[in-house]
């Protein structure tokens, strides 16, 4: 059975972040994961983990300003500086709550700059962060969004995760593989999947259209979590969506699954 994380920065949203960490091991999730809680101390944030038996499977490196509408620095040349800090900062972060997988978010594309030349800001900057993570245990991922909830955004698919993956040249750079997003940008789901998945350190979830719960749209999700089990895949599920009428009681995927343990 696939092992399933919760996403707390889109899940139980109508309770404060620090209850969220409560209310998702309530349902019966083992682990979480979250855009980043740096507005938060680390070792509270571990206490938290403890104190409800949680797992902390992912957070993204530190992405500017989300709350002004940045998804990401790593591609900004103007940000390389602030980028590098934020590389010592997570790598605190996740050693303070024993997270095993950082994700890098690529960013929007600054207007009127040349993608090859934000691209190559990217690669330099994963070529920085890739090794520092590796001496400290930790995986770094990179994750293709589709531009339709995110305009601009630099990296979409699986062709931009391998281009810049072999530009970086290290083998600790994996792939956050989301299945609404990649349906959105490209289809071919599960063939992807199976062709990439010694590079895929990482799964979310949520269904399309909308972004829901799985079983909400068009995504067959029960023949994915099948092939996930038949891949022989280990890692988490994140649980990344916008529930449609609550986060506790749209979790009858969850529960459903969670029975044929």
């Amino acid at each position: 059975m696939p092992r399933f994380s919760a996403n707390l920065s889109m899940l139980y949203t109508d309770l404060p972040f620090i209850d969220r960490f409560g209310a998702a091991a309530a349902d019966g999730f083992t682990a979480v994961e979250y855009v980043g809680a740096y507005d938060q101390d680390a070792g509270a944030l571990a206490d938290l983990l403890r104190q409800h038996g949680l797992t902390q499977a992912l957070f993204n490196l530190p992405a500017g300003d989300w709350a002004a509408g940045e998804r990401g620095i790593s591609c900004h040349p103007d940000r390389i500086p602030e980028f590098r800090s934020g590389v010592d900062t997570a790598i605190a972060y996740a050693k303070a709550s024993d997270c095993e997988m950082i994700n890098c978010l690529a960013g929007i594309a600054p207007e009127a700059q040349d993608r090859h030349s934000l691209e190559q800001v990217l690669i330099d900057n994963l070529a920085y962060a890739a090794p520092r993570l590796a001496d400290a245990g930790i995986k770094l991922l990179l994750e293709p969004i589709n531009t339709r909830d995110i305009p601009g955004f630099l990296i979409n698919s699986t062709d931009d995760f391998e281009r810049i993956a072999g530009a970086t040249g290290h083998d600790n750079l994996y792939l956050q593989y989301d299945f609404y997003h990649m349906q959105i940008v490209q289809g071919d789901l599960l063939p992807t999947f199976r062709r990439l998945q010694n590079r895929i350190a990482h799964v979310q979830i949520a269904d399309n259209p909308g972004r829901h719960e799985p079983g909400t749209g068009e995504i067959n999700y029960t023949n994915i979590f099948k092939a996930l089990d038949e891949a022989g895949y280990s890692g988490w599920v994140g649980a990344e969506y916008k529930p449609q009428a609550g986060t506790s009681a749209g979790l009858g995927w969850f529960k459903d699954w969670s029975n044929r343990a």
